[in-house]
């Protein structure tokens, strides 16, 4: 990204006076300031009325200049194994009459699960990195892998502002193309995402993504920055909660045609009445062939996507 970019993009960031503001205790992400296109109870009500803790909200990151991956995710399997990587007429017409495409985040629109990363960097990254793979699967209700993967490293405010710092987002290749052309062709563009606000922000600015147009989980800290949990207000901290998210976006919005991408069971979710007309896999990163297999177009590479438009 030229250097001007990266500096209006730091700007940006600089004027939100970090990125997580407080209300008395807990401490919330300055994303809930803005209105939520959502309407009543999707919009937490106890993030209406938020005030910036001066002590302990989190600083500007030092860098936006994030990773765009120079590697190409490898290819572990033929593309003979599954039916679905070419696209049928109908998959196509779908895609390409859209009015929104709603992504994941971790392992699509970035190259790491970002949860994983940060419990690598607060030193329980195994364990954590295991019930990652069980909540993916769809093994294990996604609320409770979230709560179990937090209770592993209990990650302190001031150790979310370091991860920041010190290992910023690496972008997928391709998504930032993708979502520029979508954009051209005014295709409101959504992420929907089962990581924190906190890091997917940042992200989002990167990308010219509205912050409105996020929808993510969110970390809660004491008056001290100590982690006191997550939301469960946030219907991305459930099992079912993206194609819930996605079923507001389109209702609220009129979209005649909607699109989810991504790599997980949660995101496979998010196809049915009222919600997504079209899943496409997203397998440059990670395959996980259980969902792969059920996807009505597989993918390894989102050039596939800006060619096909």
């Amino acid at each position: 990204m030229p250097s001007s970019r990266s500096s209006l993009v730091a700007e940006k960031c600089n004027s939100m006076a970090g990125l997580v503001s407080a209300r008395a205790n807990p401490i919330y992400s300055s994303h809930n300031l803005r209105r939520s296109p959502l309407p009543r109870p999707m919009a937490s009500r106890a993030l209406e009325i938020p005030y910036k803790h001066p002590a302990i909200a989190l600083r500007p990151s030092k860098s936006l200049s994030f990773v765009a991956a120079s590697l190409q995710p490898s290819k572990t399997i033929s593309a003979g194994q599954f039916s679905n990587t070419l696209p049928t007429e109908e998959v196509l017409n779908i895609w390409r009459s859209a009015g929104a495409v709603c992504f994941d985040v971790d392992s699509t629109v970035c190259l790491d699960e970002g949860i994983d990363e940060l419990a690598d960097f607060c030193g329980a990254g195994k364990a954590v990195a295991e019930w990652t793979t069980k909540a993916m699967s769809g093994s294990v209700p996604f609320e409770e892998a979230l709560a179990a993967r937090l209770s592993l490293f209990n990650p302190s405010l001031s150790q979310v502002q370091d991860f920041l710092d010190k290992r910023p987002p690496r972008i997928s290749p391709g998504i930032a193309g993708l979502i520029k052309k979508l954009m051209a062709k005014n295709i409101d563009v959504y992420l929907v995402s089962g990581g924190f606000r906190q890091m997917i922000n940042p992200v989002a600015l990167q990308l010219g993504i509205p912050l409105e147009n996020i929808f993510a989980n969110q970390l809660l800290f004491g008056s001290s920055g100590e982690f006191i949990g997550f939301d469960a207000k946030e219907p991305t901290s459930r099992s079912g909660g993206k194609a819930t998210a996605v079923q507001q976006i389109r209702k609220v919005h009129n979209y005649k045609a909607l699109v989810m991408i991504g790599d997980g069971a949660t995101d496979l979710e998010a196809r049915k009445p009222g919600g997504a007309d079209l899943f496409i896999c997203y397998a440059g990163v990670q395959l996980r062939e259980a969902v792969a297999a059920k996807a009505d177009w597989l993918i390894f590479d989102f050039e596939e996507l800006i060619t096909s438009l």
